[in-house]
Formats: C-alpha cells, sequence, structure tokens
C-alpha cells in the first residue's frame, strides 16, 4: 500500500527540501553498506497479495471501506482503487513443510475474508486484472478514500501535464480473424488499480544484493509466461499479463516529448545490470523527481552516530514511487534494519495452490540462478532480459525467449529441461521438503505440459461462451463466475476446464 501521507499541496521548497534529504539518506546508507551491520534472518517466504472486489453480478464493487470494516484484520489493508485490497502475509521460514502450512492458512484466511465481504453484498476474487471493468470505473470518485492516493493521482497529472493515454495491441483470440485494441485516454490513474498483483519478499544480505536483483531481473520473463492471469481490460482482449503494459503506461508521467527524448519512465524494468544495491537507490534520486516530497525531521546521520538504525523515510519514500518490477526495499524490524528484494512481476490468482507454486518456483530458481559459478546475466545483455518480459507479457506460452546457451526457446521448453532441476535444487538448498517441493513445482510443470495459465483458461472459456452466442459482456460475466467456482475448489488452474 505505502505510507500514509496527508492531503496537501508542496511548494518548490518542499521539493528541494525533499532531494536534499533523500540525498543525506544515500549517504547514510553508504555508510551503513560499508559497515554491514543489516540483520541477516534465515530465508523466508513473505508476499503482499492483492484482491479484486465484485458484487453477486460479478461486476466491480466499489466497496473496499465496507468490506475492510467486515473482515476486521489488520492484515488486510486498503489499495488504489474501491473495487481493491490487499492482504500482507506475514514471513515464515521456507525450510521444511513450512509452504504447506502456509497454504492451509491462506485458505482459510481468505475463506473468512470472503465470507465477511459476502456479509455486505461483495465477494474476493483472486485475479490479475478483473475482466469486468470499463471505463466508467476509473472515474475520480472511485479513488479510495486514503489521502496518499488522491495526492499520487494530482502528483502524476500535475507531472505529465495532461491526461493518460493507454495504447495496447491485442493477441488474437483462438478463431478470431483479428487481434483486438485499446486506444483510451484517461484523467485518473485508476487503470493502474485494475493491475492487481502478488509481490514476493525475500531478505538478502547487502555484499548478495546485486546477485539476486540480476537474477531476478533474468527470471522475470519466464514468471510472467508461466503465470500471466491478465488476458483482458476494459472489455478487450488484449496481452496475456496486459497488467505490464497498463501499469507502464497508466503511472507515466512523461509526455510523449519526454519519451521521445528518452527520459526513463516511473514503471521501469532498469537499464543495467547491478553491482550493488545501492547502485538501485542512487537511480531514483538521479533519475526521478519527487512525486511526494513529504520530509521528516530525522538526521540519519546523527542517528547512526549514536548507534540508531534511521528510518530514511525520505528514501523510501521516494523509492515507493519508483515502481520497478523488482525493487529494492530498506526496512526496520525490531530495530534492526534490513534489505528485501521485493518481485512484483506476478498476477494475482488463479488459486492459492497456484500462487504458492509461482512462489516457490521464484525462490528455488533464483537461489540456483544467483549462486551459479557463471552468472546468466554475464551471458546475456540487459536488453534480452527487459525483451523476454514483454514478450512473455504479450504472448504467455506462445512466446519465444532468449537464453544463454539455448538461443530462442519457448518458456516451457526452457523450463522443464533447465529451470525445473534448478528451482528443486535452490529449494533443496533452503531446507524445503520434498513433498513441498514436489507439490508446487509439480503445478508448474503441470502448466508447461498442458500449456495451460489463468490467461489461456480466461481466453479459452471467453471464446467458447461467444461462440455459444453470448456477448462480450455477457461472455466475461459467465467466465469470472467459473473462474471464481474454480478458485475456491482450490485445484491447480492447469486441471481447470471450461
Amino acid at each position: 500500500m505505502g505510507d500514509d501521507v496527508e492531503l496537501r499541496k508542496f511548494t518548490r521548497q518542499d521539493r528541494q527540501r525533499f532531494r536534499s534529504k533523500v540525498h543525506e539518506c544515500l549517504d547514510a546508507l553508504a555508510i551503513m553498506l560499508s559497515d554491514g551491520h543489516f540483520e541477516v534472518a534465515e530465508p523466508k517466504i513473505g508476499m503482499e497479495i492483492e484482491l479484486n472486489i465484485i458484487d453477486n453480478d460479478m461486476q466491480p464493487a466499489m466497496a473496499n471501506a465496507a468490506v475492510l470494516d467486515a473482515i476486521a484484520d489488520p492484515d488486510f489493508q486498503t489499495e488504489l482503487g474501491q473495487f481493491n485490497i490487499e492482504i500482507n502475509v506475514a514471513p515464515r521460514p521456507l525450510r521444511n513443510n513450512n509452504i504447506r502450512a502456509l497454504e492451509a492458512d491462506l485458505r482459510r484466511s481468505l475463506d473468512s475474508a470472503d465470507a465477511r465481504a459476502r456479509s455486505v453484498g461483495s465477494r474476493l476474487a483472486m485475479i490479475g486484472m478483473l475482466p469486468t471493468l470499463r471505463e466508467k470505473h476509473f472515474e475520480h470518485r472511485w479513488i479510495s478514500a486514503n489521502p496518499r492516493y488522491d495526492l499520487l493521482n494530482q502528483q502524476i497529472f500535475a507531472a505529465r501535464g495532461e491526461d493518460i493515454e493507454l495504447n495496447i495491441s491485442g493477441v488474437r483470440l483462438p478463431g478470431h480473424e483479428a487481434p483486438e485494441e485499446l486506444s483510451a485516454i484517461y484523467d485518473t490513474i485508476l487503470a493502474e488499480a485494475a493491475c492487481t498483483s502478488v509481490q514476493l519478499h525475500l531478505q538478502v544480505a547487502p555484499e548478495c544484493f546485486a546477485t539476486y536483483w540480476n537474477a531476478a531481473q533474468v527470471l522475470a520473463g519466464v514468471q510472467v509466461a508461466l503465470a500471466a492471469n491478465s488476458p483482458f481490460f476494459a472489455g478487450r482482449a488484449l496481452w496475456h499479463e496486459t497488467r505490464i503494459p497498463v501499469f507502464e503506461q497508466a503511472t507515466d508521467t512523461r509526455p510523449p516529448e519526454l519519451q521521445n527524448q528518452g527520459v526513463r519512465p516511473r514503471v521501469w524494468f532498469g537499464e543495467r545490470w547491478i553491482t550493488s544495491i545501492f547502485d538501485l537507490f542512487e537511480e531514483n534520486s538521479r533519475y526521478f523527481p519527487a512525486l511526494l516530497p513529504v520530509c521528516t525531521d530525522e538526521d540519519p546521520m546523527a542517528m547512526l552516530a549514536r548507534g540508531e538504525a534511521p528510518a530514511l523515510a525520505e528514501l523510501k519514500l521516494h523509492n515507493g514511487t519508483v515502481y520497478r518490477w523488482n525493487r529494492p526495499i530498506y526496512d526496520i524490524a525490531g530495530g534492526r534494519y534490513h534489505l528485501r528484494l521485493e518481485n512484483r512481476v506476478l498476477a494475482t490468482g488463479p488459486s492459492i495452490v497456484d500462487t504458492l507454486a509461482d512462489a516457490a518456483f521464484y525462490y528455488g530458481a533464483l537461489k540456483s540462478l544467483a549462486e551459479a559459478d557463471r552468472p546468466l546475466w554475464t551471458q546475456m545483455s540487459f536488453d534480452a532480459a527487459e525483451e523476454n518480459l514483454h514478450s512473455a507479457a504479450r504472448s504467455g506460452f506462445e512466446s519465444r525467449l532468449y537464453w544463454p546457451e539455448v538461443g530462442w526457446v519457448s518458456p516451457q521448453e526452457l523450463v522443464l529441461r533447465r529451470l525445473l532441476p534448478m528451482a528443486h535444487a535452490g529449494l533443496e538448498a533452503y531446507g524445503v521438503s520434498a513433498e513441498a517441493r514436489d507439490r508446487y513445482l509439480g503445478v508448474i510443470e503441470g502448466r508447461c505440459l498442458n500449456r495451460q495459465s489463468g490467461s489461456t483458461w480466461q481466453r479459452e472459456a471467453v471464446v467458447a461462451r461467444e461462440r455459444a452466442g453470448d456477448s462480450r459482456e455477457q461472455a466475461l460475466a459467465g467466465m469470472l463466475a467459473d473462474y471464481l467456482i474454480h478458485m475456491h475448489e482450490g485445484q491447480p488452474v492447469h486441471t481447470w476446464s471450461w
């Protein structure tokens, strides 16, 4: 969700002071990195899961305040749109059978939350993009009540100086003659709220952060191809993972002239392999003006001199408005500071077992890639990794990804032949039980063999309904109703029928 910020107007002096405070935070961070006093806990699985709220007709329900009141659990929080909420999953060790225990706990938590949402006329959906959303749902009045969101909306439009334009050319549906396209103009950033995701966290030692971040960048395209679950937006069939282009365009502070100049976007894959986490925070300061220049009275250098852990509030706030697909996180817990890698490429859903399978594959493959004798990112260009992400988002299992020593390969072949064994080895090194490894990586294997992700299931289900005579609107609502049945039954998506 991000830190709360009061609704206010910012002055030129606010921005100058904030820039100065970010530089002070960077100086403090450099000292902290050189001192090596960061806490490094045992590897844990931690995540945030964003959810959509719908009514009994499968339409978006602008009801997050009422739903959160009904759920009455601090783990559930507000999000940008009134049709969103988020659950924060407390981290737990990866070792042994803890992922299985997490699956059971998540099932109970979401079942309970959904039951309480139903008590106020709503339901919860784990889906990357709610297929029944329309342009009318992106009006300013549907921004959540938290002042941070309205302020962020104001600042993005002030920086951009004009309305936001989305232009996406889709992938042809099975049996259709031509692809569908979206060309729309919006006067709020609420299209971003359509992009619901799972964010995976991993605490990393400072000296290892660069290798883990680089490995996560390499892996991003493969993750998206396997877990695509966002094929429909505003009634149109677009990319398999339409979250990627929508999020990139919906929060773009650059008018076309600045895009043409090569000014960097705020939703950013990056531009190079890194050698330190400091590279990422320093890039934030160097390239991106502040969107929310709120300053505190903290003196981080003085706190370090006293042996205290500084919050680095300005650095954290600024980092929260640069939307990297793999984001560095500085945080404090129990009076000790640590670093986390936040992976943001995955769509929500389709089921809890699918979500944990995606997580297990990520954690396992990431460890093997990061600790390989010859790092994979030394054998490929950074641009190739970025192109893999967009190719996978566009075409899913039909994409072709570049991989060193292999060349151009389908995602399923790459996973089955190379990455699944690496994921098994990485999870084993973390101490994950054989039972858990087989369960969750077996789901990934099944998806590859059946070539069925949440996206391919949604597309085929809508095509089948349209062939039976449904309009697009009817087909999307009917598909979503079937999706919820499967979601609650809890079987992985590669076993779903339509």
